[in-house]
């Protein structure tokens, strides 16, 4: 008999959409929440314009739609502390390290893909 542990499963959650465009970021976002509940170990990667969601000072209330980014500081609580962001993602989009969480890692396109592949489970949103 084959025991299949869900506890011992690594899941990645790679965003790669702006915050406000669609609802995917907020989707991602509760994804990692649901899977941090059940004690999944979780980590999110931010790509492409998902870097766009962990910028900090971004104003939703100017475009009248629900401001879900407050929702990132829920993240400690649910034992989720890996947060990766591709630089050269930053770079691109001429953005600065300005989050609005602390525990934010900035890695190079070979670590950041190394990092990403260390997990079992990968969702991209």
């Amino acid at each position: 008999m084959i025991e299949n542990n869900t506890r011992d499963k690594t899941i990645a959650i790679i965003n790669t959409q702006a915050p406000f465009s669609t609802a995917v970021g907020k989707e991602a976002l509760d994804a990692a929440l649901i899977f941090g509940s059940y004690e999944q170990a979780t980590s999110l990667f931010f790509l492409g314009d998902g870097v766009f969601q962990v910028i900090g000072d971004q104003n939703a209330s100017a475009i009248e739609i629900k401001d879900y980014l407050k929702t990132f500081s829920a993240l400690e609580f649910y034992d989720i502390e890996n947060i990766y962001v591709c630089k050269s993602s930053l770079q691109e989009r001429n953005l600065s390290e300005n989050f609005h969480m602390s525990n934010i890692q900035v890695l190079s396109n070979k670590d950041f893909s190394q990092r990403l592949h260390q997990h079992n489970v990968i969702y991209r949103f």
